[in-house]
């Protein structure tokens, strides 16, 4: 068995991704095929003995495609306003259309000179002209319709060519007719139903198609975490690279503030390092000689040397980048109840419609009565309302969602969501705020906390060291004013010391105790603030320790809550985080998580999310670090928070833009109500064909009721009618 991934030119919307997939898959020796529709490539597995990588761009060719080679290079098309101006632009059309052909019938005024008494020409000119835009507007669906038919793989796009291509070569031979002289054919003119059929299908895959290129994004964003050149040391000599210039052994220097450019180990130096894009540890690592450090990881106060040892396509975010699209690649069993139906739906009314064309030739009711019905049967069934169905409940919903905070990007999350029976949380950025605050604070002084911490926070403001950053957030946050700072020491390993309005200030560990002589009596508050997995900050002044400062990452408002209705909703929760396993389990004790999985990589946390799939478990993963991306694009539904990483919110389905965990509940209950509401739109679609379908076949003709096919394609708008005012209803969802 052998794998290939061919870049795919020429799909437009998931009836190509489709259609190519179910082709390839039926081909002999191809094992599986997954066509990707986002990242326009095709992932086929086959059997070398029989195929080779030219056979299968061959297949490929026949079913519409054109191969690119081997999928190597994420291109990203410029976003442009050019499909929705065409939509809009369309969108009058329609209506400029139907108010030509229909408009008299409901008694609207008519336009003199396309009046289809007195200016019959015109009229019938501007219908065909008007139907010719909708034609090259939808080309792309006859197209895939007819390969869909010719592979024998039918589906609504072959039922929307066969009666566009029914109804416009019927309207076009009546319109010679009337050319003719014979004026009473101008009545069975039906330009419409094929313009109107192709609008409504376009509109679908409008709402469908409006951020397709997320994912791509996303990857693109990931692969530029690593700086563009790094600083290269040779005989002690310093010289700025490109990456591509970099050796395995080659020794390369990070001073603070700068970026690690290759996974390796350090020779020389010590510094903070930021990883939490890989580890999810919001607390930066203090890394020394013979640490290892990994590439895009950010240097906060030292000067280190490291030896290259990962490079390319080796490095963590390589691998990182490379599990992502192999994640999007692999599509989970998502039901399409739609795509379901209409297998059986559309070959039938493709049956039908020829076996009443050749029974009124049978019974000598002549070709005219024959087509007539044909189209009828065609126009009535055409499955606007079927196509509308899902993608109008969806958009809807997302807007509901929206006003909520939720931003929904894939319409299948919509339909998915009620069916999630275990969900999975990051710790750090997402079950806490992901960034160091001030937790706790033990005040032995006469002072108040607030000048306690203007006291810190002015200080602070002088150094870079990480954990001073929880308190000039602070200040900054309070709008609290930064005192004149004067004498400030940065003592290494230590703490930092300064004089405000002539009182010296000393902030540190407990070593700074130790260094200058200060007499320690509170190790009892300083142990009971570690057991919370605080960083523990000592406050002197005057040789006296007047203050402890715990800081940490601190859980979000309202997870407790989220939790336990999760909990009694049965829907199993468990923490995935790169953490220590002491810290995950008390904030896991502390908001109500019983399973805890701790000290994962990235890699990691994706295979577990496919070990849970496994077990017939469908996944929601809710993260917010570029760690949490193979995670996110591996489940079924992906949740980032809104303060999250751009690459995980582009590798997620769902993005909370208001930080908000409860949301999470929301979104399951909007889901609930969505596919409730596709499930009604699909029987009233149903249930008009099998009212209609018979009448347009003419079974009803005894009794004295039958309909052409200009009554087909009013009852046709009024099926689609039925349906978005069913899906409308979804606005009074109370969450």
């Amino acid at each position: 068995m052998k794998k290939i991934n061919l870049a795919i030119d020429g799909m437009t919307c998931s009836s190509c991704s489709n259609g190519l997939e179910k082709y390839l898959n039926k081909q002999k020796g191809v094992l599986n095929a997954s066509v990707n529709l986002v990242m326009a490539n095709a992932t086929i597995e086959y059997d070398e003995k029989i195929l080779n990588q030219g056979k299968i761009e061959e297949f490929v060719k026949e079913a519409g495609f054109k191969s690119l080679g081997e999928f190597k290079e994420i291109k990203v098309e410029e976003k442009s306003q050019k499909e929705k101006i065409k939509f809009i632009i369309f969108t009058i059309l329609a209506i400029v259309l139907m108010y030509i052909s229909m408009g008299h019938m409901i008694n609207l005024p008519t336009i003199p000179f396309l009046d289809m008494h007195t200016n019959t020409a015109n009229y019938m000119i501007s219908l065909l002209v008007l139907t010719i835009c909708f034609i090259v507007y939808g080309f792309d669906i006859l197209k895939n319709g007819y390969k869909n038919l010719i592979h024998k793989t039918p589906n609504m796009d072959t039922l929307v060519a066969i009666g566009v291509v029914a109804s416009l070569g019927y309207s076009i031979y009546n319109m010679f007719i009337v050319f003719n002289g014979n004026h009473q054919q101008v009545m069975n003119l039906y330009f419409e139903s094929a313009a109107i059929v192709i609008y409504f299908i376009k509109l679908g895959r409008y709402i469908d198609g409006i951020s397709k290129d997320k994912t791509k994004d996303a990857i693109q964003k990931l692969v530029k975490i690593t700086p563009n050149t790094a600083v290269v040391k040779i005989d002690g000599i310093e010289k700025t690279v490109t990456l591509d210039e970099i050796h395995k052994g080659d020794i390369l220097v990070s001073r603070a503030g700068e970026k690690i450019a290759v996974d390796g180990e350090i020779l020389t130096g010590e510094a903070h390092l930021d990883e939490s894009f890989i580890t999810g540890e919001s607390k930066p690592v203090s890394k020394e000689v013979g640490n290892k450090v990994i590439a895009g990881s950010l240097n906060y106060d030292g000067y280190i040397e490291y030896k290259a040892e990962r490079i390319g396509k080796e490095s963590t975010i390589s691998e990182i980048v490379r599990a992502v699209i192999e994640a999007s690649n692999t599509k989970a069993p998502i039901s399409k109840l739609a795509d379901k139906v209409s297998g059986y739906f559309v070959p039938s009314v493709i049956v039908i419609a020829i076996i009443t064309f050749v029974a009124y030739l049978l019974i000598g009711q002549g070709i005219e009565t024959a087509i007539t019905s044909f189209v009828t049967v065609l126009v009535v069934a055409c499955p606007c309302s079927l196509g509308l169905a899902t993608p109008l409940a969806i958009v809807v919903s997302e807007g509901l969602c929206a006003s909520n905070g939720i931003l929904v990007k894939k319409s299948e999350v919509l339909e998915n969501a009620q069916k999630v029976n275990t969900i999975v949380f990051d710790k750090t950025g997402t079950l806490t705020y992901g960034k160091l605050k001030i937790a706790e604070i033990l005040n032995y002084s006469n002072m108040t906390d607030k000048e306690l911490l203007q006291l810190v926070g002015s200080l602070e403001s002088k150094s870079t060291h990480p954990i001073g950053k929880a308190f000039t957030d602070y200040i900054e946050q309070n709008k609290i004013q930064v005192l004149d700072v004067k004498e400030f020491e940065n003592i290494a390993g230590y703490g930092i010391i300064g004089k405000i309005e002539n009182q010296e200030i000393i902030i540190g560990n407990s070593k700074i105790l130790e260094k200058y002589k200060i007499e320690n009596n509170y190790t009892e508050d300083e142990k009971k603030l570690a057991e919370n997995e605080n960083s523990i900050i000592y406050m002197v002044k005057d040789k006296n320790v007047i203050a402890l400062f715990g800081v940490n990452d601190v859980v979000r408002s309202n997870t407790k809550e989220v939790i336990s209705v999760l909990n009694k909703n049965k829907i199993q929760t468990i923490m995935l985080t790169g953490d220590n396993k002491e810290t995950a389990e008390i904030i896991g004790k502390d908001i109500g998580i019983t399973k805890i999985i701790s000290n994962v990589i990235p890699s990691e946390k994706a295979q577990t999310i496919k070990k849970l799939k496994q077990e017939n478990r469908y996944v929601m993963m809710c993260g917010d670090g570029i760690n949490d991306s193979p995670a996110l694009a591996s489940c079924d539904i992906g949740v980032s928070v809104n303060s999250g990483t751009d690459i995980a919110m582009d590798s997620s389905d769902v993005i909370l833009t208001k930080n908000d965990l409860g949301s999470i509940l929301n979104l399951i209950n909007i889901s609930k109500k969505t596919i409730r509401n596709i499930r009604q739109n699909l029987f009233w679609a149903f249930f008009y064909n099998a009212l209609m379908i018979p009448i347009a076949i003419g079974l009803l003709k005894p009794v004295g009721i039958s309909i052409n096919p200009m009554i087909a394609s009013l009852a046709m708008v009024f099926s689609s009618i039925t349906v978005i005012l069913n899906a409308l209803r979804l606005k009074n969802i109370r969450i």
